[in-house]
């Protein structure tokens, strides 16, 4: 019988499907896994259960070794308390005196060893090479240089939104998409930068994934402009509120309410407006996210 369980692992919080031959571990547990990048540590975000497919066709992108001993956790605090601030501060130092316009962000040291991960920022590509020979040869590993954008950065370094939780991005999201100040409409957010951006300085995160819950709940009501009727009469729609399902209406005596849309009744659509000359279309808000460099 063949398991499997959702885990996440290394420093971007990546996620994955991963086989197991037996069944004794639990959520949360932390494990030793294999993946493509070699061994490392992960948790475990599900139950593990039982498939009956093949790998490839169930997602599988790894497996996992053992649950974590106390010489694992060890090494990891190694690792993480040693070795990483070490390796840092050696890669910044070469950094500058090769004079390289890069940033560095942080260093991911594999916990079996075969890999170390430079994290940078940059303006533009930047020739690295010396600077991973320099590495190679201080460490004796494989040396990976990636670029990365400021959303993979403040989910490196950053901890909590404004909301008091932790990072969308470091917990759940897989995938840093585009985000555009048209969702932060539709969803009634204050267009203030200082309140709707992410530690990124980037618009947040959650306005992307519940634009598609606003959308639907908003599907539900009434165009803005529509003919209604309510028990009080016959009125215009000025106004709709997606979250708490309510439209409110003007009335010819230009008071306005707000109903229930169960207690609405669309008699007719917005008057329709005359076209204009079509403007060009908007530029994509979004920031180009993430270039990765690989070392020759």
């Amino acid at each position: 019988m063949k398991y499997r369980a959702i885990v996440r692992y290394g420093s971007m919080s990546h996620v994955g499907n991963f086989r197991v031959d037996y069944s004794g571990l639990r959520m949360h547990d932390r494990c030793i896994i294999r993946t493509d990048r070699g061994v490392e540590y992960g948790r475990i975000l599900s139950p593990v259960e039982p498939y009956d497919g093949e790998d490839t066709s169930e997602g599988i992108i790894g497996e996992i070794v053992r649950k974590m001993n106390a010489d694992d956790l060890k090494k990891l605090e190694q690792i993480n308390d040693v070795e990483q601030p070490r390796e840092f501060d050696f890669c910044k130092k070469k950094i500058q005196e090769r004079r390289l316009p890069m940033k560095l962000v942080s260093v991911e040291h594999l916990l079996g060893g075969s890999k170390i991960i430079f994290y940078f920022l940059a303006e533009g590509r930047v020739d690295f090479r010396e600077l991973v020979k320099d590495l190679a040869q201080e460490y004796h590993t494989r040396i990976e240089m990636r670029q990365i954008g400021v959303r993979d950065e403040a989910r490196l370094l950053a901890d909590y939104e404004h909301c008091g939780r932790e990072l969308c991005c470091k917990t759940f999201i897989k995938n840093l998409e585009p985000v555009t100040m048209k969702m932060a409409k539709n969803q009634k957010a204050t267009l203030d930068p200082t309140k709707i951006s992410g530690r990124c300085g980037r618009l947040m995160c959650c306005l992307r994934y519940e634009d598609r819950t606003y959308e639907d709940l908003r599907s539900r009501l009434p165009e803005v402009g529509s003919r209604v009727a309510v028990k009080r009469g016959e009125g215009d729609v000025v106004n709709l509120d997606p979250l708490s399902q309510t439209v409110t209406v003007e009335f010819a005596d230009r008071e306005r309410e707000s109903f229930k849309v169960a207690d609405v009744k669309v008699l007719s659509g917005p008057p329709k407006k005359e076209k204009g000359p079509e403007s060009p279309a908007p530029a994509d808000e979004s920031p180009k996210e993430t270039e990765k460099h690989e070392p020759a």
